[in-house]
């Protein structure tokens, strides 16, 4: 099985990190209490963060680092799209060269952080639109839907239609995870 390219805003890696951890992480409060115990308490979910270990080779090695070392310079939060685990909106707090560079190597980590707030908006954002009350043949008739072919990916899609892919992923909620649309799937492009 070939792995969908690993992308963060407009970078694409141009080969998948060696290896990557997801930590998914929950609030808790400790309060200490009378004769020296504790007390745990859950304040709510938290958010997943996700490490990285990679490296860029060849001659152009240094020139790949520095453009993800531009991304990572960019302020707010982008869509993360893993080859692997579903899509979703992260900022991108950690950027680290993990050995002295060469001209043709260049070792790096990195790591990102998801950003909690974006699935309260896509939830948002999906019951206005189901609360609009059009029909969905009257909902279908003002988009234009494309029907998945094999070897399609929403990447693709996005640039057939001169679409952002976060835009797609966004117009398209029924899709879990952006790194698997099968043939016959209609897609909302606009």
């Amino acid at each position: 099985m070939e792995l969908t390219p690993m992308r963060y805003k407009d970078y694409v890696w141009p080969h998948n990190p060696e290896n990557y951890s997801v930590t998914w992480q929950k609030k808790i409060a400790v309060h200490k209490v009378p004769f020296g115990r504790y007390c745990m308490q859950e304040l709510g979910p938290g958010h997943s963060v996700m490490r990285g270990q990679g490296a860029f080779m060849g001659a152009n090695a240094y020139q790949e680092f520095q453009k993800l070392a531009a991304v990572f310079e960019r302020a707010g939060p982008g869509l993360l799209v893993h080859p692997v685990w579903q899509a979703t909106e992260a900022y991108f707090v950690s950027l680290q060269l993990t050995e002295e560079p060469q001209p043709d190597f260049v070792g790096y980590a990195f790591e990102f952080w998801e950003n909690c707030s974006q699935s309260a908006s896509l939830t948002a954002a999906v019951t206005a639109a189901e609360n609009t009350g059009a029909t969905g043949a009257q909902k279908r008739a003002d988009s234009i839907w494309y029907t998945v072919k094999n070897g399609d990916t929403l990447w693709g899609i996005a640039k057939q239609y001169d679409v952002t892919l976060q835009s797609l992923i966004a117009a398209n909620p029924q899709i879990k995870n952006p790194n698997l649309i099968y043939a016959g799937n209609q897609v909302r492009v606009k």
